[in-house]
């Protein structure tokens, strides 16, 4: 194992839905309140990509960014190691101890998720779609140099299941797997007190339907910690 030491700054990418800035802020939040280590935000936002990222939107895609993720190796140069997250999750712990399990012998690494979701809708009335490496892609650190295929033109073309199910790598030899606490499903596996990362990916507690899912008092913690001013 090769630790990702040579970046002074830990680069974490993360989706951005103009239907859910509330949850982006917040997982900005809660990453800030646990790392050990400096750490950049970049939001994947399609406002920030027009002219380079073009591709009409499916009627299958739940979030802006169900594509546009799959720039963030272009989006670092290849250059390094980068994280991206889907932007409804909650850091519970230091993301340090996940950059820490970079390994080069990798081009990506991901939480390698082995489950048939429980529901056919999820939040906003989207539809469930139910494939293969389902949700391996909503947190994925890449080791951009080995991940060039992945250009503007590539993921504005290439279909859904290529980009999701990490076809554009030689063989599935070259994805690496992470300990499944650092993507948790919230509503698809049971509580979990050693849960790094949960991931709200039916839906967060910031639509009504889901204010009393599970860990939703960590996602308000985490929304009023940013809300928070202390006067000296």
């Amino acid at each position: 194992m090769s630790r990702n030491t040579t970046a002074r700054t830990m680069r974490v990418f993360v989706g951005y839905d103009r239907s859910e800035i509330a949850a982006y802020h917040a997982f900005c939040q809660s990453v800030i309140a646990h790392a050990s280590r400096p750490v950049s935000f970049t939001p994947v936002a399609l406002a920030h990509l027009e002219g380079v990222f073009e591709r009409p939107r499916n009627s299958l895609q739940s979030t802006e960014f169900s594509f546009s993720r799959f720039l963030t190796p272009w989006l670092s140069d290849y250059e390094g190691w980068s994280l991206f997250v889907d932007c409804d999750f909650i850091a519970l712990d230091d993301i340090a101890k996940l950059f820490d399990l970079a390994d080069e012998r990798y081009a990506a690494m991901v939480c390698k998720h082995d489950y048939t979701p429980v529901s056919e809708r999820k939040f906003a009335g989207n539809v469930q779609t139910k494939y293969e490496k389902k949700n391996w892609s909503s947190l994925v650190l890449f080791n951009n140099a080995r991940c060039r295929a992945l250009t503007p033109d590539y993921v504005s073309t290439a279909s859904g299941l290529e980009l999701h199910q990490f076809k554009w790598l030689a063989s599935d030899d070259e994805i690496g797997a992470l300990p499944l606490e650092w993507n948790w499903l919230v509503g698809e596996y049971p509580h979990n007190p050693d849960a790094r990362m949960v991931h709200y990916t039916i839906g967060g507690p910031y639509f009504e339907e889901y204010r009393s899912c599970d860990y939703a008092d960590e996602w308000f913690a985490s929304r009023d910690a940013m809300n928070s001013v202390t006067a000296e």
